[in-house]
């Protein structure tokens, strides 16, 4: 069994202190224009313009100082509690919102917590940090990795079994990996019956809980033992270095589903509906090692019945049939051996040519 973790990011802006206190800002001053009625009298003040103005002042900035930018911050922090304090005043008149746009104010006084808290303290973490007003569910994920330190979306662990990938966590939260081994090893048991003979995994999964676990029952877990090597300790480095290149597997599935499957960039809205967008993306991962399975034996097939065996099987029609067969071979292999997988027929002009050159060589056929 092979498993590891990644991040499924979601399409959100990247987010930064002052664009997310003006995106605030301005869904707070569509929630005020709902309430008021102009029966009521004149409409509260909200500087929006003026507000406006300061945050464009601070982003066509070229060069952005650290004292430019909390004096940024706090200016969209005064305008939003302003903002705060006319919905308060007309929310306790008898005013009500929409379900919706409740569940959206209550994220707007979360950010301006958040930020208010990290304001005050010269700080810039504070748990369960909300990083996109219209997805208050994404987190902040560190990975670490060189290019993305961080990523702002879901993250998941999947295991690879006889080239089967399942989804076996995804959570919005961030978690340490580490701790999910022992629950998918007893999925794996209750599956087929035993536990598996060897887990390949990275290093952040040898923790002396895994390791432990892995010993009572009998599975070996890839990778060097902790700490430092004892003296005279010979390993095998033609062992570590096939567990290491069976590995590599499961970082194929990871690429693969980013690139072809959608889950390099989740688009999805909703928590439930991002939670469906990544399982249905390892979903298809799995059919696509059906398809391959199935284009693999019709390619074997087609090359099995060359020219001259149908001839032999058809001889009535071979010195029709061969001559064309032997023209558009290539193209009727691509057609089923690439252009009908998931990620073929890209473009608009290549699914007319090869299914107009299918129908004619179908039409000759039935002709003949």
């Amino acid at each position: 069994m092979i498993v590891d973790a990644t991040c499924a990011p979601s399409n959100i802006r990247y987010p930064q202190d002052v664009s997310l206190l003006n995106e605030a800002r301005e869904n707070a001053e569509t929630l005020l224009d709902v309430l008021h009625d102009p029966a009521d009298g004149k409409k509260p003040r909200t500087y929006r313009k003026r507000a406006r103005k300061d945050y464009l002042k601070y982003t066509r900035c070229r060069k952005h100082t650290a004292k430019m930018t909390r004096k940024a911050i706090g200016k969209q922090l005064a305008y939003l509690r302003r903002d705060l304090d006319a919905i308060d005043v007309k929310l306790s008149l008898g005013k009500n919102l929409p379900s919706r746009q409740t569940e959206r104010l209550d994220t707007i006084r979360t950010v301006y917590e958040q930020q208010k808290y990290m304001y005050d303290n010269r700080t810039h973490s504070v748990p369960d940090r909300i990083v996109s007003v219209s997805q208050p569910f994404v987190r902040p994920i560190v990975r670490g990795k060189a290019g993305k330190p961080v990523e702002f979306g879901a993250k998941l662990d999947i295991s690879v079994v006889d080239g089967w990938t399942r989804l076996e966590c995804c959570s919005f939260d961030a978690y340490n990996e580490a701790g999910n081994l022992r629950e998918m090893a007893e999925r794996f048991r209750a599956r087929e019956g035993h536990y598996p003979s060897r887990i390949l995994a990275d290093k952040i999964y040898r923790n002396r809980e895994n390791l432990s676990y892995c010993k009572a029952h009998g599975i070996r877990l890839s990778g060097p033992a902790l700490g430092r090597p004892k003296k005279g300790e010979t390993r095998d480095k033609a062992q570590d270095y096939r567990d290491e290149c069976e590995r590599v597997e499961v970082e194929r599935r990871f690429s693969l589903a980013k690139r072809k499957c959608g889950m390099g960039l989740v688009t999805a809205k909703l928590r439930e509906t991002a939670a469906h967008v990544i399982a249905m993306s390892v979903l298809v991962l799995n059919l696509r090692k059906i398809q391959r399975a199935l284009l693999r034996m019709l390619a074997h097939l087609l090359e099995i019945l060359t020219p001259k065996k149908i001839g032999h099987l058809f001889s009535r029609y071979y010195y029709n049939i061969a001559p064309f067969f032997c023209q558009y071979r290539n193209i009727i292999f691509r057609i089923f051996y690439l252009n009908f997988s998931l990620d073929g027929l890209q473009r608009q002009s290549d699914v007319l040519l090869y299914a107009c050159t299918y129908k004619r060589w179908l039409e000759r056929s039935c002709c003949l």
